[in-house]
């Protein structure tokens, strides 16, 4: 199968969903990695044009850990909307994926090029499947359900999918290492160490299912999209 998950940031989806990712590619499953963001925001005494060339390579390292292709960005930090441009790019990165699964934010998250991008996801993940919609790629016409990930720290999320990720959890943290530029950044603006985050929230949702660490999902059920599988392999 063909994973693609597609985060706000380089570092969200490690965050929110990289065991997942880790467990799929162990099994031998093609996985693809995209941020819509630049990340060029994402610090303080770094300039903007260089926190987007360190931000894209540390996303490479990531993806490599794991053997993903690495996607994106379309636009820079807090520059996302629901465009048809931004829309048109979107669908590109789903019919170049072909994916059988798409994991995204949820729209219930806790700033905008979270919510945004789970919005976008889910617009293109329909449109990119009509052949008169014209953009680079030709359609993909496979309408695949679409996951939304986690909240950070849970916030507003009620799961409907563990995945127990146990196994990865160190590949997990390691992938997040890779974003270097984001430990020191994420721990003071806001308050928060990035690897506890990650530790607590594995915990707390492994807790909920019943093993030691896991990640939680929802399926965006609508007509088209349910399937009779889920996230465990």
């Amino acid at each position: 199968m063909k994973i693609l998950a597609i985060g706000a940031h380089p570092d969200d989806l490690e965050i929110l969903c990289g065991g997942t990712l880790a467990k799929y590619s162990q099994k031998g499953h093609k996985i693809f990695m995209a941020h819509l963001c630049n990340g060029n925001m994402g610090g303080k005494k770094i300039s903007s044009k260089q926190l987007i060339k360190i931000r894209d390579k540390e996303a490479k390292e990531s993806a490599g850990l794991i053997k993903a292709e690495s996607l994106g960005p379309i636009a820079g930090d807090l520059d996302l909307y629901p465009t048809k441009e931004m829309r048109m790019k979107v669908v590109d990165i789903i019919r170049y994926a072909k994916p059988d699964i798409i994991i995204t934010h949820s729209i219930n998250d806790y700033m905008p090029d979270h919510i945004i991008t789970g919005q976008i996801v889910f617009d293109s993940a329909f449109t990119s499947t009509l052949p008169l919609y014209k953009t680079k790629y030709p359609a993909y016409e496979n309408i695949v359900p679409v996951y939304s990930m986690d909240t950070v720290a849970g916030i507003r999320f009620e799961p409907t999918i563990y995945v127990d990720i146990t196994e990865v959890f160190e590949i997990k943290k390691k992938m997040f290492l890779c974003h270097k530029s984001q430990y020191k950044w994420l721990k003071g603006h806001h308050n928060s160490d990035p690897i506890n985050l990650i530790e607590s929230m594995g915990k707390f949702r492994g807790v909920q299912c019943g093993v030691e660490y896991a990640e939680a999902f929802k399926r965006v059920d609508v007509w088209g999209r349910i399937r009779p599988l889920d996230l465990n392999l």
